[in-house]
């Protein structure tokens, strides 16, 4: 009897050398959810895909995918899932149909599957009226639309994406999400990975990872109430000294630069503020009225990533 979930990481460990790119990771992925993985780049969520993909063998560890063990079945896992990597194989000198037809073969699509099967994704991807033109001669993010297309010719269980909207221009990104929304409504399940963390607000539950570790898991709205204390954004004269200041007192535990703001977290504001405002005006920094604001994806990554690991830990599955 196959599992109810539709991924399973085991211990799942890849080394290269003396390296641990991807370091004993647990997870578990329900059947129809849309689970990111949100890291920097060497983080390690390309090495986790490419196992997931059956393409890179674990050095530890296993993972099941649509049931089947990426160790010892990883040609099973292939028939069952579609694959988009950063740099998807798309054959420039053939046209956007072409290219539909080429990988309709490669899955072995019956013929009389193909004309509505093509159809609906060119609908889906808005590149109808783009049939005939080569690919080759599509901007970057219609290319990234066929890649998804292509990718999903042969109807997969389950979908796994590499920062597939990386460079992608805003309405592509658009058009783009409208399509994973309509496979999710359709029960496939979904898992990328994406350095954009407002991204990462749209799918069901995110994977924090740093140096190979999943430091959490959780949805994006329980993550950001699970940092606790108070976040406070001020603007200040000199935002580089203004963090330096900050750095050096015991109540900011976090201070980060986004422009001439600056966040601090903080352990309770109405005590620990008059303090480092205090430090700022000593340093001969000026600082506007700070006010209490709602944490982001962004702040809480970098909170875990700094070496605060959630003792909570990675939630179960939903």
């Amino acid at each position: 009897m196959e599992t109810p979930a539709a991924i399973e990481l085991l211990g799942l460990t890849r080394r290269f050398g003396a390296a641990t790119a991807v370091d004993h990771l647990e997870l578990v992925v329900p059947r129809g959810e849309l689970f990111g993985l949100v890291g920097p780049d060497g983080a390690g969520k390309t090495t986790t895909l490419r196992m997931l993909a059956g393409i890179l063998t674990p050095t530890e560890g296993d993972a099941r995918v649509a049931g089947q063990s990426v160790r010892a079945a990883p040609e099973a896992v292939k028939s069952r899932i579609a694959y988009m990597s950063q740099r998807f194989g798309l054959y420039g000198d053939l046209t956007v149909l072409e290219n539909l037809h080429f990988y309709a073969d490669v899955f072995e699509v019956p013929r009389r599957a193909r004309p509505a099967r093509i159809a609906r994704l060119l609908g889906f991807a808005n590149l109808a009226p783009f049939g005939d033109r080569l690919a080759d001669r599509l901007s970057g993010g219609m290319k990234q639309k066929l890649g998804l297309a292509c990718a999903l010719i042969h109807a997969p269980e389950i979908l796994l994406l590499d920062e597939p909207t990386n460079g992608v221009d805003p309405v592509s990104r658009r058009d783009f999400w409208q399509i994973l929304y309509q496979m999710l409504e359709e029960g496939v399940t979904i898992f990328m990975t994406t350095a954009y963390l407002d991204e990462a607000e749209r799918c069901s539950r995110v994977g924090l990872i740093h140096a190979g570790r999943l430091r959490a898991v959780d949805a994006p709205a329980r993550l950001k109430q699970r940092l606790g204390g108070d976040l406070v954004e001020v603007v200040v004269s000199d935002a580089w000294r203004a963090r330096d200041v900050l750095g050096g007192e015991d109540a900011a535990r976090r201070v980060t630069l986004f422009g001439q703001r600056i966040h601090v977290a903080v352990d309770d504001a109405g005590r620990d503020l008059p303090r480092l405002l205090a430090a700022l005006a000593s340093a001969g920094i000026e600082a506007g009225e700070p006010r209490r604001i709602a944490p982001s994806l962004e702040d809480v990554f970098i909170e875990l990533a700094a070496g605060r690991p959630d003792e909570a830990g990675p939630a179960p599955a939903a």
